[in-house]
């Protein structure tokens, strides 16, 4: 009999990319084994563009709401489902309630807040092993006895060229001659991990006048961003900013030759993608949620202060990302 694995998936878009590598790795080590994944409803793109996914279940919760009895009759409507084991990825309390109200019998994760008997299946997070985003996810995926593979498989997102262009000549993209460069200059945590948008518009330009197209990806959250640095190269881009579901953004960074990213989730979607990625990094940790390719590059000063992990950056210079120049970055958009 099959097994059939139920995921509990993060809320955050590049985790969920992150969280591939885990879905490879089950089909690696059970090919015949089923995945559902309960995640919330904006991770439903990636899921449907990865191929080891059953089905995608759209979690009803508001982010960040406890919820609890709302979990509990949600988790009790999958008791029928057959699932001999559930995967907890994130580490709150109220992201175990589902699979224990769902009657799982084998409920997969890390202590995290306070979770005994809601958890099992009980594993420990050593944090100076598994140092990376993704090899937490991998190792809740094998038995306690196994070790974590020295090789992760990397995530790999399904998209077509041809719908890609078809969505590109809906958005002005009206050429596949011209190499296209991705910029990604939002990052939803906050301002110290974006680089400066003048930067971006200094690469913009030199790109722009080698005739690329420079394509502006974002969220609506990210606007004021991408108008910033449109508004610098005398309106030459495509915002796309606020004005593409997160599906069509994976299609449309599909057709982009280059793609240039602060950390953030549209960075692990490039790299998803199979794209030539340039990664900055300034408040965050590449060492702990890198771009999973082999060929990505990533710009980071590792300056005394940093990582801090902070929104806004406490000293107010921002050197680690004001002193990664454009003239670095540009070295590798060719």
């Amino acid at each position: 009999m099959s097994e059939k694995i139920l995921i509990l998936g993060p809320a955050w878009v590049g985790d969920m990319v992150l969280a591939q590598s885990l879905f490879k790795t089950l089909k690696i080590n059970q090919p015949d084994c089923i995945i559902d994944v309960a995640a919330p409803a904006w991770t439903l793109p990636l899921l449907e563009r990865m191929p080891e996914i059953n089905e995608a279940i759209a979690l009803p919760f508001k982010h960040g709401e406890l919820a609890f009895f709302k979990r509990i009759r949600f988790g009790k409507s999958l008791k029928n489902k057959g699932y001999t084991q559930a995967i907890i990825l994130t580490n709150s309390f109220k992201s175990a309630i589902l699979p224990f109200a769902a009657g799982i019998k084998k409920r997969t994760g890390f202590l995290g807040e306070m979770r005994y008997g809601l958890i099992n299946d009980v594993r420990e997070l050593d944090k100076t092993k598994l140092k990376k985003t993704v090899e937490r996810f991998v190792t809740l995926g094998l038995d306690v006895s196994e070790t974590l593979p020295k090789t992760l498989p990397n995530p790999q997102l399904n998209s077509t060229p041809e719908a890609a262009w078809i969505l590109a000549s809906r958005a002005g993209i009206l050429n596949n001659k011209s190499k296209v460069l991705g910029l990604c200059a939002g990052a939803e945590y906050g301002a110290a991990k974006r680089w400066p948008a003048e930067y971006y518009a200094e690469v913009a330009r030199e790109a722009l006048n080698k005739n690329w197209q420079v394509l502006l990806f974002g969220s609506d959250k990210d606007v004021p961003v991408t108008s910033q640095i449109n508004q610098l190269t005398q309106n030459k881009c495509t915002d796309l900013a606020g004005k593409t579901k997160l599906g069509e953004a994976i299609d449309l960074m599909l057709i982009c030759d280059t793609v240039i990213s602060n950390d953030s989730g549209l960075m692990h979607i490039a790299a998803a993608l199979d794209k030539k990625l340039i990664a900055i990094f300034g408040s965050s940790d590449p060492y702990h949620t890198p771009p999973m390719h082999p060929q990505a590059v990533i710009e980071y000063l590792a300056l005394e202060c940093s990582p801090c992990f902070k929104r806004e950056c406490p000293l107010t210079h921002l050197n680690c990302l004001k002193n990664i120049q454009p003239k670095q970055i540009l070295m590798h958009v060719t």
